[in-house]
């Protein structure tokens, strides 16, 4: 009897009996496709600035601001069969987009992540991109491939033909075969849709061309076009193969972690002061010296946020933190530099924690 397999290896045993299949890892180079994991903003609208992260992985960027509001599940439509999030765009107004406009979603995958695709070589592979899309609008859609040096594109288009319907759409790319693409853990692909883009940013659907910024095919549907129009996307997957297969699910804590190579919040719990984020000790009565210990490997030396932190004994004194610099980093810890109002004095232990305040945080980030 013969099985299909999908993106399956068989092996065997020592004695050439055959063994179950080995379902490929990482097939899916896009990381929270499924747009799960949202540690930036817990599901809360948000109107993004540009650079913004909104979902993990996925982040924003516009010449215009406050065109969009963006939400995990926004509108609280059904999502697509096997999905349970998705990510939302509402449009704020009736934008007419500038020749110098572009409005977009990106993921940058690792250059390690696609290393083996060969890209900018004669050996370069095809991969499919596959996601669902949802819109109030029809028509003709768009995004764009791009390198690290935003010098070599490919704009795709694709047709949304039925409006707040999931469609499933699916895009084959043959791999360029020029050009620079990383390989390290600097941005080996970027994977753009496009809201909306001027003549600047736009150009010939279904081609690699060299070029500046391309965000979209010529003449795509613009979504901040329309007054309240809407935009809902998930399932987002990028493979190697002329043809897409069934999306790759990963348990949560396997994607919770692959998206914390890049970003790792703590946060308080809104009741108390209880959460640990790091311990150090007093060097000053206004600076400390601190450990705070990642869950997994950072990609690069983290950029530090905060809101709402605070040094304590837990006895004598909470000192309100002002300032933080990472003094040393290992891949999965940094030693850090904090600055507070005044507290105790040099040699007394401390902990690093979130003030009782729901809006306490610590961060790495450490995006591409």
């Amino acid at each position: 009897m013969a099985y299909g397999l999908i993106n399956a290896d068989i092996h065997s045993d020592s004695q050439g009996g055959v063994l179950a299949p080995i379902s490929s890892v990482m097939r899916n180079r896009i990381i929270n496709g499924q747009m799960q994991i949202d540690q930036r903003n817990a599901g809360a609208s948000v109107t993004p600035a540009n650079g913004d992260y909104l979902v993990d992985r996925f982040a924003y960027y516009s010449t215009q601001a406050s065109k969009l509001t963006s939400q995990q599940n926004a509108g609280s439509v059904t999502p697509p069969t096997g999905f349970t999030k998705y990510l939302g765009f509402t449009s704020s107004s009736a934008y007419s987009v500038l020749a110098s406009d572009y409005f977009v979603i990106q993921q940058k995958i690792e250059g390690f992540n696609v290393a083996d695709l060969g890209w900018g070589t004669t050996n370069a592979k095809t991969i499919t991109l596959s996601f669902q899309v949802y819109s109030s609008l029809t028509g003709t859609f768009g995004g764009a491939l791009l390198n690290s040096a935003s010098n070599r594109s490919y704009p795709f288009s694709y047709s949304i033909p039925v409006a707040n319907t999931w469609t499933s759409i699916s895009i084959t790319i043959a791999g360029d075969t020029t050009g620079t693409w990383l390989t390290n853990n600097g941005i080996g692909i970027t994977v753009t849709f496009a809201l909306g883009a001027g003549s600047t940013y736009s150009g010939t659907a279904g081609a690699w061309a060299t070029s500046g910024f391309i965000a979209s095919p010529t003449g795509a549907t613009s979504v901040v076009g329309t007054n309240g129009a809407t935009f809902y996307i998930t399932g987002v997957q990028l493979e190697k193969g002329s043809s897409a297969t069934g999306y790759e699910y990963r348990q949560y804590g396997q994607e919770l972690a692959l998206c914390q190579r890049y970003y790792q919040q703590w946060t308080g719990n809104g009741v108390s002061t209880q959460t640990i984020i790091g311990l150090g000790f007093q060097v000053s009565t206004t600076a400390t010296a601190a450990t705070v210990y990642s869950s997994v490997p950072l990609r690069t030396t983290p950029t530090i946020l905060f809101n709402n932190l605070i040094v304590s004994n837990s006895v004598s004194f909470d000192a309100a933190v002002s300032a933080i610099a990472v003094t040393a980093f290992s891949s999965t810890s940094a030693y850090l530099s904090v600055i507070t109002a005044s507290a105790g004095g040099s040699g007394t232990a401390i902990r690093l924690s979130p003030t009782s305040s729901s809006s306490g945080y610590f961060a790495y980030s450490a995006e591409l």
